[in-house]
């Protein structure tokens, strides 16, 4: 009988590992693999998982979201294993979101930076979205308003105040992603917070904080005596 391929047996030896350690028992490449093993069932995927960290900053994190273009950029990377990347990342995402959707954001400020660090701090462009809260501050919708260039996006302060109107909203929190690494906000950022904080205070409807996120860190208007 023919001996099955080292690398089969290496996948039965990780997955074992993770079940029976979790997740910290791997290191980020041996991890990478088994996400990978779904994509290419026959392939070792050792090499490519090694390529995927050196490419983006030796992290699992920057792998899961990178560009799909740039993730194309790897000998290796198709349709399969971009699907099988994408959809770990989205896995994440989604748990992130039910920690803090329906529950008073205040009361949990910590899981809502999580998240929002999850989903916007590694972006190669800037988005601008809008977290809409009831009158007992529990987060009831989270949209992306804008979508902009690599060190831009164009928010409209009559647009915001509006979609709070029509959701029934009566607070809101503001977050934004700087590509270039620097989370300190510009004077266009806090020119424009100050449009939405005085249109919407206009219409009972309170700005909580405006967050501006990075790889590096996060901002906080309210913490910086912004607001």
């Amino acid at each position: 009988m023919a001996e099955k391929p080292d690398h089969l047996g290496h996948r039965a030896r990780l997955r074992e590992r993770l079940l029976k350690g979790g997740a910290d028992a791997l290191p980020d490449y041996e991890l990478l693999e088994l996400v990978l093993f779904a994509a290419q069932p026959r392939r070792d995927m050792k090499p490519l998982a090694k390529a995927l960290l050196k490419r983006f900053n030796h992290s699992f994190a920057e792998v899961i979201s990178a560009e799909p273009a740039a993730l194309r950029e790897i000998e290796g990377v198709g349709d399969a294993v971009l699907a099988a990347l994408k959809t770990v990342q989205a896995a994440a995402l989604r748990l992130a979101k039910d920690e803090i959707m329906q529950r008073p954001v205040i009361a949990n400020w910590q899981k809502l930076i999580d998240y929002c660090r999850s989903s916007m701090a590694r972006e190669a462009t800037e988005r601008f979205r809008v977290l809409f809260l009831n009158r007992r501050n529990a987060l009831i919708a989270d949209e992306v308003q804008q979508k902009g260039t690599v060190d831009h996006t164009p928010v409209y302060p009559r647009e915001v105040v509006k979609r709070a109107l029509e959701l029934g909203a009566t607070a809101l929190i503001m977050v934004h992603n700087h590509p270039s690494g620097d989370h300190e906000p510009s004077k266009a950022d806090i020119e424009m917070t100050r449009e939405v904080r005085d249109a919407g205070a206009r219409l009972g409807i309170v700005l909580h904080d405006h967050l501006i996120f990075s790889k590096h860190g996060h901002s906080s208007f309210k913490t910086l005596g912004l607001l």
